[in-house]
């Protein structure tokens, strides 16, 4: 499958963001906990969310759509293993780990798979759920886990690990006693992840601050929770349309969460609106180059905001630096861009972008999520055609990527050859 994108378009109009992919796949794994039904609102249909149905059937979970509604009664759960072939799929099959340890008192799983953007080793997850009592043996790449009897404890992260504060998090809600995580990892998706232990029964507090406490040992219940919608979709999509041109609306879009990317946007010479319901932007197409950008964890620069938002630069006027913080082989979408004519330098962490006059369609491969969404977004603004070839990176995270940009005016259609 791949994406033909025909460029030079402006794009104008009003979309609905989907569900978060980064929100609802802990909030998955944190359904095996209720032992009971559990209804994910406006969930989305992406790859990693059919991946986590996958595991979640594997494990005895019935589950099912109902609309955009996804169904989950975890009280049929009859297993607690994960075999190879589904934990390989996705990188955050590891947040399954904690619930599961949490519900069954022991699991069996091997090492994640996912994107190669770089090492993203699980030790603080195993080291977190070792501090609640866990005894985890790790050989040849599979992890056999035992825990009979969590307790509460509490838990330094030496980073501000998403996954791993979300692995915490579960096994603390099965824990006795009370758990506090220091360090915690700020992200929206961690309050989300709160806001649904807590309408399950759980007792959890202090997410989106770096100390969470979590009172172990409360008998949890089914619940019906909306998704929120997905920060890094609406990035990508304020980045394509200020890269293109026009003008569009995004409903539902919460301009707190993403304050950082629409500063930088701002300064490129986007106008920007924003409201409770929603943000609106508008962008010649021909931005201005910003001060370096430096991705940091939440609230700083979001990592999977950096590809497309140097989507957004490759025509602007002057030089950008980027400084990638968090993952070493993030620029492997630079490469593609240079094939349509980009001017990008790149030394280790640095990536260096002066603005090209003009980008010209290409044939490209995307090799990540987000770095595949930045080569569409690149594609909207160049001249020609631009064919973006392994789409499935794409699909992991974004539900209707073709759908979304049509109804705002792009010329873009999928491909079977």
């Amino acid at each position: 499958m791949s994406l033909m994108i025909e460029g030079g378009r402006r794009l104008s109009g009003d979309l609905t963001v989907q569900g978060a992919k980064n929100s609802v796949l802990p909030i998955l794994a944190a359904c095996i906990l209720s032992g009971d039904v559990c209804v994910l609102q406006r969930c989305p249909h992406l790859e990693d969310v059919d991946t986590s149905i996958d595991i979640l059937r594997h494990l005895g979970c019935a589950v099912r759509w109902n609309g955009p509604d996804l169904e989950v009664d975890s009280s049929t759960l009859t297993r607690w293993d994960i075999p190879d072939r589904l934990m390989r799929r996705m990188r955050s099959s590891v947040v399954f780990l904690g619930a599961i340890l949490a519900r069954c008192g022991q699991a069996e799983l091997s090492y994640p798979g996912g994107c190669a953007i770089g090492a993203r080793p699980i030790d603080l997850h195993l080291s977190a759920l070792r501090t609640l009592g866990a005894c985890i043996r790790e050989e040849g790449g599979s992890l056999d886990c035992t825990a009979p009897c969590l307790t509460g404890a509490e838990i330094v992260l030496s980073i501000p690990s998403v996954g791993a504060t979300e692995n915490a998090m579960l096994a603390a809600c099965g824990a006795e006693g009370v758990t506090v995580i220091s360090n915690a990892a700020r992200e929206p998706e961690i309050v989300e992840l709160q806001c649904f232990l807590n309408e399950m029964g759980a007792s959890v507090e202090g997410a989106g601050s770096s100390t969470v406490v979590v009172e172990g040992g409360r008998v949890l219940h089914g619940c019906s929770h909306r998704v929120r919608p997905d920060r890094m979709v609406a990035a990508t999509y304020l980045c394509a349309a200020a890269g293109a041109g026009g003008s569009v609306y995004l409903e539902g879009a919460d301009y707190r969460q993403l304050s950082v990317v629409l500063s930088v946007l701002q300064q490129a010479g986007c106008r920007i609106r924003s409201d409770e319901k929603g943000i609106r932007l508008r962008s010649s197409g021909r931005l201005s180059a910003v001060a370096p950008i430096r991705t940091s964890p939440y609230p700083g620069f979001p990592t999977d905001a950096q590809a497309v938002m140097m989507a957004a630069l490759l025509r602007s006027r002057g030089t950008t630096v980027f400084v990638e913080n968090l993952f070493e082989n993030r620029y492997r979408h630079v490469p593609q861009m240079q094939r349509m004519g980009a001017n990008i330098r790149t030394e280790g962490r640095v990536a260096v972008v002066c603005g090209a006059e003009e980008l010209r369609g290409a044939p490209v491969r995307a090799t990540d999520l987000r770095g595949g969404a930045a080569l569409v977004a690149a594609g909207l603004q160049a001249a020609g055609v631009t064919r973006v070839e392994e789409t499935h990176h794409i699909e992991r995270g974004y539900s209707d990527l073709v759908g979304d940009l049509a109804r705002l005016g792009a010329r873009i259609s999928r491909s079977e050859t």
